[in-house]
């Protein structure tokens, strides 16, 4: 069996977070080699009997899809983690469970993050969207761009929005989900779910039984039943990180959690890299904006924590240029810039990848033949700035003081938003996501 890589996804709910926002992340672990792309796709309505073409398989289509921003890697059509216009924000965690993934090419995990996003304004929504598409279509199919060997997974999902969260854990096409409403939560690629199940599979438990991983007179427990045998322990890691903050979990408790590389939160293993990483925040006020903060590129790990002291210089100042403000010279290697839903989005090429149509190896039978170069203008520049990082101290140490600024005026620009009584103008941040990517590729030329 393979083994599930090793991504970490969180939820903090208020009073845990600060200042009645909820605050979401997720590092995504993938093949090293891999790239991801950040992609906007504005609402749209459908024809009737029309397809969505998924990774592997079409399905039908909707009369009208949600405006989503995902993080996906780009040879796939799902997204391993993402948002929607309605503060609805899905994760998705490869998990292994007793009994073969099904290598039959069905709905990918990653896809139904992408469909749970699209069809679902609500977090219960999302939910039932996906486990609607699992009892449908059933999940499977090559989770890598490998011609070599074949790694499927079973799913889990930590599934957000401002009011409540679900963790979904799946086996196959059976199911079961909890509600979270407070406190922390963090999912990994170990099955979490034990006695408080919310909402369940109605054949899960005579499947188990079934199988005879459960005699139906103890008490039932999800991962003891659906765990390997040799699989039991918790994501204790991520889990300790998250509770043990002292203090009211902010964005930038977020981001230090995911930076952490001695927690093993931040993986950088010989077969796979925290290859994008993204932290959203949700305002219970729903006069406030959601906001968002991708990477687009991989590993964000850090030496330290960055302390951001500075107030008030503004979303404008932000796009415009990067201030001069004194910022300590730490190894950072990706940097959060923010994405806030309006109705005008500009797209952002530089951070999504060539497009191969149909001739794309992952489209044609039998796949990945071939392995393209996907790489877009901003994977691509972040290259050079690690070879700098990594060779040259000099120029290393200005390099990673001009990243760490350009994250700190996104983060102190989308605070003072936060915190502003006056209404959000949606021309001031339509173009925020494209100025921030153009910004960091020129600061890195």
């Amino acid at each position: 069996m393979a083994l599930a890589p090793p991504s970490y996804c969180f939820v903090a709910f208020p009073p845990r977070a600060k200042d009645g926002l909820v605050v979401f992340g997720k590092n995504s672990a993938r093949p090293r080699d891999e790239v991801q792309e950040i992609v906007y796709f504005s609402a749209a309505d459908h024809e009737p009997e029309s397809k969505a073409e998924c990774t592997y398989i079409s399905i039908d289509q909707v009369p009208r899809t949600h405006a989503i921003v995902i993080s996906r890697p780009a040879w796939l059509w799902g997204a391993e983690m993402g948002a929607n216009e309605h503060g609805v924000c899905v994760a998705n965690e490869a998990t292994n469970a007793r009994g073969p993934a099904a290598e039959t090419e069905a709905l990918l995990g990653m896809d139904l993050v992408r469909l749970g996003l699209e069809r679902g304004a609500t977090a219960k929504e999302a939910l039932d969207v996906i486990v609607a598409l699992l009892e449908e279509h059933g999940q499977g199919g090559n989770y890598y761009e490998d011609a070599n060997s074949y790694h499927s997974f079973q799913s889990a999902y930590l599934i957000v929005d401002s009011g409540e969260a679900w963790v979904l854990e799946t086996v196959g096409k059976y199911w079961a989900a909890e509600r979270i409403t407070e406190g922390v939560k963090c999912i990994c690629n170990q099955l979490s779910l034990t006695t408080k199940i919310d909402a369940e599979h109605p054949e899960l438990r005579s499947y188990a039984q079934s199988q005879g991983w459960w005699t139906g007179e103890d008490e039932f427990n999800f991962s003891e039943v659906f765990s390997p045998a040799d699989d039991h322990l918790a994501c204790s890691s991520g889990k300790d990180s998250l509770e043990k903050q002292e203090e009211s979990i902010t964005v930038q408790t977020m981001i230090d959690i995911l930076r952490d590389k001695a927690s093993g939160v931040c993986i950088d293993s010989e077969s796979f890299l925290t290859t994008a990483s993204v932290v959203s925040v949700l305002p219970q006020n729903r006069s406030s904006p959601c906001i968002h903060y991708f990477t687009g590129t991989p590993d964000p790990s850090s030496s330290h924590p960055l302390n951001i002291q500075e107030k008030g210089r503004g979303v404008m100042y932000f796009q415009e240029a990067v201030g001069s403000g004194h910022v300590c010279s730490l190894c950072i290697r990706s940097i959060f810039k923010p994405f806030i839903f309006v109705d005008d989005v500009k797209l952002v090429p530089k951070a999504q990848s060539p497009c191969f149509g149909d001739d794309d190896p992952a489209k044609k039978e039998p796949r990945f033949q071939e392995k393209p170069d996907r790489r877009h203008e901003l994977y691509k520049a972040h290259e050079w700035a690690r070879a700098v990082l990594e060779s040259d101290e000099e120029q290393g140490q200005k390099l990673r003081k001009t990243m760490l600024e350009l994250e700190k005026q996104g983060l102190e620009a989308m605070e003072e938003i936060l915190t502003s009584n006056d209404p959000l103008d949606p021309t001031e941040v339509g173009d925020l996501f494209y100025d921030c990517v153009d910004t960091e590729i020129k600061f890195f030329k």
